[in-house]
């Protein structure tokens, strides 16, 4: 079995306010992507689902409290780094949410903006930017940095 392909599973959550803008976190001093914005976002840890790896995620990382009810799934996409390196990444939409979003990892967060999805700012993680590109075309799958079969 150690030969079979593993993916690592990214999820992100798209907390939308009432104008459209969504939650953006500048990365910093993690050493993947410092200087560039996302959703809060992370990995699974093991034994979780993206449902749950999504709640927990936007309470660590934004202190806002969601419900599997307040998720709504938008986009996956199966994304290959230059490394190589696959990931899976799923994308949930939240229009509400408990608590005001704050910086709960100041660690590793430079600061939080709101953003129009459809026009992200030019620093967005490219992998993001990919992503939310694909959702305003409302598809549902994307393959970001995989050459044609």
């Amino acid at each position: 079995m150690s030969g079979r392909y593993r993916s690592i599973v990214d999820v992100y959550v798209l907390l939308r306010r009432a104008d459209g803008n969504i939650l953006l976190m500048e990365r910093a001093n993690t050493g993947y992507a410092d200087g560039q914005l996302c959703p809060p976002s992370g990995h699974l840890e093991d034994g979780e689902s993206v449902i749950a790896g999504a709640i927990r995620e936007a309470a660590e990382e934004a202190g806002v409290e969601l419900a599997e009810a307040d998720l709504t799934f938008m986009h996956v996409v199966h994304h290959r780094n230059a490394d190589e390196e696959g990931r899976i990444g799923f994308f949930f939409l939240a229009d509400d949410w408990r608590g005001e979003p704050v910086n709960r990892e100041p660690h590793k967060c430079a600061r939080l903006i709101w953003a129009d999805p459809t026009n992200p700012p030019a620093n967005t993680v490219p992998y993001t930017a990919a992503a939310l590109a694909q959702i305003a075309g409302r598809q549902t799958f994307s393959l970001d940095g995989w050459d044609s079969p």
